[in-house]
This record gives structure tokens, sequence and C-alpha cells, in this order.
């Protein structure tokens, strides 16, 4: 078993590991296809033996090439390490500073096969959320991070490590871009072949920045989501009783079972591979599993009528569920779902993101990895089968949303009738969670924003949702707005409950939505118990890349911005840079997210809290950035929420000024300037 002072030795290379391939019993990455010529084969090979000397590079160009002609990609599983993988106290780690150590955690926690998705092929979660492109470059940022001063900031350029630079002590000590290609080349088919040829990579949003906290942090999203789409479309803040159903139980969408559970409702998720589901089970966090849909019906109708919480996985294409809901409703007169939505990973749908209902999960494999053309089709046509299915629903009541994974995007790609009459290019006929749920509450500066506890100790943790729920109930005392007030309290009721759920897959983390006066004070509380010895080491902050002001993306976080800038992404860009000269520890930029590669920025950042007045001093100037930022665009272009939200902001700061619009009130001067 490799320890962490080997890892931190750099590329084991004398003797060579042992080559053990792909391992069995772990699920692993899709066959990826990307078609290249001869010449960009020997490119490909060319680019990986870049990382070793030549006295071995014959030996490794053959099973290099093996690797490429078997899984459309070189992984070096030969460099796989064999030490368990997760996230190990920070004191562990032979460092020479604390930020490095917390940046080391992060991913390996990352890589934890209880989180990761394909751990094998570097991949946390989104089916191709990739952390690293190859495990050279793993072993190569751990020797860089054990080596690296206060004086040095580590460049990443889309999992590769530059190297090392002299920067600043107040500077970042890790810079990372994943996926900045030049926007007219930023095509699927491109990227296919750039990943091959292992020049660029797909970082997902948290994978490639290193901020994963495992399906916990989307299990908080995904419960208020559901809970404001039950008042909103439901008019109901009790959820006993209602039926939520919809698709994915992996990486991100494992966290969809355990939130309908804490939002009181009964939640029927399907799911075509069984590792994925066997792997929730065990966690706890979905309750049964049925590969029978006579029994999924059976269940959900007793649940429903005893008012019982339930997370059902039913094994198998959630195409064949929403038929078999018509068939009911047809048969019966009775609509058995109120909610539905999906998560599969259609920002990929023609990668093994979705899988066609026409085939079972190892024949859709099969094919993807033998006529990828023919897997296509069946994708499109399975597609349109999906869409007609919740169409025949949602008209008799039924409510549906898009989940910001390009669901409806692909399906419209593919001819499906979700067409909105007079709609803009971001509409549809149902509309995104962030349209119609979420979207108000970006505009107040809530946002995913969570923290990591690098004892590993949960008794820091507990320590840490104590402080949190003591900061928003003072927030409260002190008196906020009723929307505002409405959020923490949904908030308090989340870390409540945090314990009783068993939230915690991986490193010892918890998230939060909040707005920017509650993570900086939440912040500022945290950091002055570890100076007070109450936390036994350093709190990472972070958030997901999904927040107010990280993500420029036109068919999820800012497709309510109606005033035509829904496809510009100065904000993310604007994001990253602002808060790597305010204070990160490391900061992150990333082509691709969610709703996929070439539609969407997005940008994260990583703060380590060590318990010194620098560190307070750091984090109220970046938080309040990294919020702020997002409100004043969203207030700009018309948000009454955020208009309120930055006026306030501004009474609070004397330094804070924004360029706030003036409302077009007569409509007709603009007919009359048009006409003329």
């Amino acid at each position: 078993m490799t320890s962490l002072k080997e890892i931190c030795r750099g590329l084991p290379l004398n003797p060579l590991p042992e080559n053990k391939g792909r391992r069995k019993g772990i699920p692993h990455a899709p066959v990826r296809t990307p078609n290249l010529t001869a010449q960009e084969k020997k490119l490909a090979l060319r680019n990986a033996l870049r990382y070793f000397p030549p006295e071995i590079q014959k030996k490794l160009a053959l099973e290099f090439a093996e690797e490429l002609r078997l899984y459309g990609h070189i992984y070096m599983y030969r460099f796989c390490p064999d030490i368990e993988m997760r996230a190990y106290p920070i004191g562990e780690y032979p460092c020479k500073t604390k930020s490095a150590a917390a940046i080391m955690l992060m991913i390996m926690n990352n890589l934890d096969p209880s989180v990761a998705q394909f751990p094998q092929e570097l991949v946390t979660y989104g089916g191709n959320g990739q952390v690293f492109s190859n495990w050279a470059q793993f072993w190569l940022v751990m020797h860089y991070l054990s080596e690296m001063t206060e004086e040095q900031t580590l460049v990443m350029y889309s999992g590769h490590p530059l190297g090392l630079f002299p920067s600043p002590q107040r500077a970042p000590r890790l810079i990372i871009t994943n996926g900045m290609v030049v926007p007219n080349y930023s095509s699927r088919d491109e990227y296919e072949k750039m990943f091959a040829l292992g020049v660029t990579m797909y970082g997902q949003m948290t994978a490639g920045s290193y901020c994963y906290i495992g399906p916990q942090g989307i299990v908080h999203g995904t419960v208020l989501t559901v809970l404001n789409a039950g008042r909103r479309y439901l008019k109901a803040e009790d959820l006993s009783g209602k039926v939520f159903v919809t698709s994915g139980l992996g990486g991100m969408s494992g966290a969809q079972a355990k939130a309908a559970v804490i939002a009181g409702c009964v939640g029927i998720i399907a799911e075509v591979d069984e590792a994925a589901l066997l792997k929730r089970h065990k966690q706890g966090w979905l309750m049964e599993i049925s590969n029978n849909l006579d029994h999924c019906i059976a269940r959900l109708r007793e649940a429903r009528k005893n008012k019982i919480a339930l997370s059902l996985g039913y094994h198998g294409n959630v195409v064949d569920l929403w038929e078999r809901l018509v068939y009911e409703l047809d048969t019966t007169g009775e609509l058995l779902v109120d909610l539905g939505s999906d998560q599969t990973s259609c920002h990929n749908p023609f990668n093994g993101g979705y899988y066609p209902v026409q085939l079972s999960f190892e024949e859709g494999k099969q094919l993807l990895s033998t006529s990828p053309g023919k897997f296509r089709t069946l994708v499109q046509e399975s597609l349109r089968r999906h869409v007609a299915a919740i169409n025949k629903l949602a008209d008799k009541g039924m409510f549906f949303w898009d989940y910001g994974n390009a669901f409806l995007l692909e399906a419209q790609r593919a001819g499906a009738d979700v067409a909105k009459k007079g709609a803009n290019k971001t509409e549809f006929r149902y509309p995104s969670y962030v349209q119609h749920i979420m979207g108000d509450i970006f505009s107040l500066g809530f946002g995913p924003f969570r923290w990591v506890c690098t004892s590993g100790d949960p008794q820091d943790l507990a320590t840490t949702d104590s402080i949190a729920m003591s900061v928003l109930e003072d927030s409260i005392r002190q008196g906020v707005s009723t929307s505002v007030k409405q959020q923490y309290h949904d908030n308090i009721c989340w870390i409540r409950e945090a314990g009783r759920h068993s939230l915690v897959v991986g490193s010892q983390a918890r998230i939060l939505y909040s707005d920017q006066k509650g993570r900086v004070s939440i912040a500022v509380a945290i950091n002055r118990a570890i100076s007070e010895g109450k936390i036994k080491a350093p709190v990472v902050l972070s958030r997901d890349h999904h927040d107010v002001s990280g993500t420029d993306s036109p068919f999820r976080e800012t497709s309510n911005i109606y005033d035509g800038s829904a496809f510009c992404a100065d904000m993310a860009v604007q994001n990253f840079v602002g808060d790597s000269f305010r204070g990160a520890t490391w900061v992150a930029l990333h082509n691709g997210g969610g709703v996929g590669w070439g539609e969407v920025i997005n940008g994260g950042f990583g703060l380590v809290l060590d318990g010194s007045k620098e560190a307070e001093e750091r984090a109220k100037m970046m938080l309040s950035w990294d919020v702020s930022n997002g409100v004043a665009r969203r207030c700009w272009s018309g948000n009454a929420f955020a208009y309120e939200t930055i006026c306030q902001a501004m009474k609070e700061n004397g330094t804070l000024r924004v360029t706030l619009p003036h409302k077009v009130v007569d409509e007709n001067i603009l007919e009359q300037a048009v006409q003329h």
C-alpha cells in the first residue's frame, strides 16, 4: 500500500508500478469514441509520453496505445496509486503550507471511491467531470503541492500542472483553468478529440476545481428546489403524499432520493445502472430498490395514500416509468404524479449520459462503443418518447421543470415537442428550475455556500453546524425581510436535521444556502472558533459554481435574465478574477459544467480559514465580492429582488457603488422609436 509520503515524491518510475489495468468490481467511465486519425493517435501518444523519460517510453507507448484503442483515452492505469483514496486529516499531509495540505485533502476527496462516480478514470461526477486527465498529472500535482511555499502558485492547464511560479504571499496558491478553448472550436466533436489528445479537460463544476463534497452538495439544493416547487406549483408547505418522479442516481443526481425524503414526499427515481442504485442504497440514501414497474406503482399508491415519505429506486429506464404513469392515467383516470424533473447526464447524451429506452443498459454500452451513430439516433428517438409521456401527464396537471442538465435543450435538438410559443431561445414549454423556482433566491444573494473541516473530526463539523445556526438565528432576531427570513428558516431546519439524515459522504463537510451577510458572518465566526481552539484544524470555505455569481449559463443559472445578456460570460470571468486578488486560496474557471461543453462558463474558489486575522479579512473581502457581483448583474438586468438586495448592501457598505438601472415606464416610446 502506497503512503502519503510516497505519493508526494513524484511519479514512481524506478521501479515502475505493476500495470493492473482496469479494476474489477467498481464502476468505469463509458468508452469514448474520439474518431482520431492515425496521425492524431500518434499525437495523443506523444503528448502522454512527455511525462516520462525516454528509457521507459517504448514500454509505456504500447500500453497507452492499447488504452486509447479500448477506451478512447489514455488514463495511464499503471499509475493509479495503490492507496486508500480519501480525505486524510490535514496534519497527515507532508507539506510546507497548510494551504497546500488543504488542497491535497480536497483532491483526494474528489477521487474517493465512495464519492467519485468513476474513480479509476478520475471522474468525480456527471459522467465526465474530470479531476485530472490522467494519473501522471495526479502524481505531479501532489509532488508540487508538497514542495510549495507561501510565495509560489501552482498553475493548472486543464489537468496539466504547468509548474510552480513565484507569487506574492497574498496571491492564490493555485490557479485552475479547465476547457478554455477558443469559442469557435468549443464544440462537442472538437472536445472529444482534444480530450483524447490530452490537451483539454471537462472539469464539470466542482470536479476540476477540487471542491466537490459528495452528493450532500446537491441534496440541499434539491430539497430547496422541491420545497419551493411545492410552494409555487402546488401551493403546499407540506409535501406529504405528493409524488415526485425523476431519474438519475449518479454523482450529482444521487441526491434526489435523500432530498425527496427530507422534503417529506414520495420520490420515485429511475436509474439504468444497477451499481449506482446499490451504492446509494448501501449509503442509506435510497430506501428501496425494485426492477418491477407493477411493484413500483403499488408502492407509490400505498405511500401516497398513507402520506409516507419514501425514496424508491426503479432499476430501469425512466422512459418506461413515465410511459407506465401515462398508462395508469389512461386506464384509471388517476394522475399519480404531482412533480417531475430529470437528472440524467443529458449534457453528455451521446457518450453515456443518457441511455435509450430501446436497449438495456449493457446493450446501450455495447452499441455506444461499436456504433456511436446508431446510439445517437436511438437516444434522440428515446428523448422524443420521453417528452411525449411527460407532455401527456403535464396536460392533466403534473408540474415539470428542467433541472439544468440540458434535458429540454437536447430534447429540442432531437425534435421533441418542447417549444414555447413566442419564447426566446432560453425558454421552453417547461421552465428551468432557475426560471421558476430558484432564480429569485439567487437574486436575493442566496446560493450553495459550503465548508470542509480538515481535521476529519465529526465533532468539528458539529461545532460549525452550531455556529452557522446561531449566526442565522441572530440575523433573524436583528430583522430581515420576509423572503430572506423564509430562506434562513429553511436552512436552520436543514442544519438541525443534517445529523439525522447521515449526509456526510467523504470529507466532513456541510452545505447551506446563504446570502452575502450570512456567508461573511458564518466565515468570521468559524475563523474565530479556530483561533480559540474550539475547532481543531483549518476549515476550507467553498461553494458550488452553480451560484449567484459563479456561472453564466443561459439554459440554467442565467436563464432568468431577459435583457439579452444571458449568453454573455462577463460575470463568471469577473468573479474568477475578483476572487483571486481579494483573498481566495485557489480559484478555478471552467468551460462546461451542468449543461455541457460549450454551453456555460463557470468558476469557483477555495479559501482556507486558519484562525488568523488575515484569514478573517480575506473572507470578508472575497465573500462579499463573490456574492455582490452576481446580485449587481441581476439588478442591472431588471430583477426587482436583486435591485432591493443591492440597494440594501450599498446602505450597509459605504465603499460599494453599483450602477442602477432606470426602468422604461412608457413602453410606447419604444414602439414609436422603432417605427420611426
